[in-house]
């Protein structure tokens, strides 16, 4: 062992696989922690490496269900700048392996110990091996579109103010799963234009065509809210056609509270 590394978190030691590699970077049988924690990193880093994870498909399926994580995985994704791929069997250890070095994850009492060997003739064996085997995995697919895009065409289709109201609500939020009972992307989505009197046609139009849930999904929820006292509709009328419903919050603590404080008061009101 030729570097030895001992942690309180992974940030660090991700912040020196990334900057020591060069080419690729086999991520193996990672932990749901790591891949966070990984997305989050390559969110945030100008320089990395070409990142292709080797992983569980249950650990690779309980991180994606968080919209927070997954529409930042999906940014990497389309960027190609990382590569997702189920793990078919388990692994001896969870690894990091570039063609010059081999680091193994210790995780206990809350530190991080990355074990790491550049002898050579391990390396190449150990990197050929894992290689190969990430050549011949299942690719993972994400559902979820990237966030960017969906900034982007939020933005251009239905505003930027509701854009900055979704933006906001996101960062005050640990996680955004729904499970039928939190906030997920598609409740954010109708809070944020309903702050914003904006149609729920557009709104739901917007989301299927970028590709957070259909128009059914969007109705749903939108009855579901309006149940909860959570937001009002209006109707508006058009030329031709049924009148359109215009989104307004119905729940005063909504109207008051500021735009980081939406996602508390929803979920205590879902709760």
């Amino acid at each position: 062992m030729v570097s030895n590394l001992l942690e309180t978190d992974l940030e660090n030691i991700l912040e020196d696989a990334f900057a020591e590699t060069e080419g690729e970077l086999l991520v193996v049988d990672p932990s749901a922690e790591t891949v966070e924690a990984i997305v989050e990193a390559g969110i945030e880093s100008d320089d990395l490496p070409e990142l292709c994870l080797l992983a569980d498909e249950g650990v690779l399926k309980t991180v994606m269900d968080d919209f927070l994580i997954a529409s930042k995985a999906a940014d990497l994704v389309e960027g190609g700048s990382l590569s997702l791929r189920v793990l078919s069997t388990e692994a001896d250890n969870s690894l990091f392996v570039s063609a010059d070095r081999v680091v193994a994850l210790v995780s206990t009492g809350g530190r991080v110990a990355a074990l790491s060997s550049d002898d050579a003739e391990f390396v190449e064996e150990v990197f050929s091996t894992y290689r190969d085997a990430f050549e011949a995995a299942e690719e993972y697919r994400l559902r979820t579109p990237a966030i960017s895009r969906i900034r982007e065409t939020m933005t251009e289709e239905i505003g930027e103010a509701t854009r900055e109201d979704f933006d906001d609500v996101l960062a005050s939020m640990e996680t955004a799963r729904g499970n039928g009972d939190g906030l997920d992307e598609v409740t954010v989505s109708l809070l944020v234009a309903a702050k914003n009197d904006v149609l729920l046609y557009d709104i739901s139009k917007w989301g299927e065509d970028v590709g957070i849930a259909s128009k059914a999904t969007f109705s749903r929820t939108k009855t579901r809210l309006e149940d909860l006292g959570l937001i009002d509709t209006e109707k508006v009328p058009i030329d031709v056609g049924r009148p359109r419903l215009r989104l307004k919050l119905g729940d005063d603590r909504l109207k008051d509270a500021p735009v980081d404080q939406l996602a508390d008061v929803v979920q205590s009101a879902l709760n």
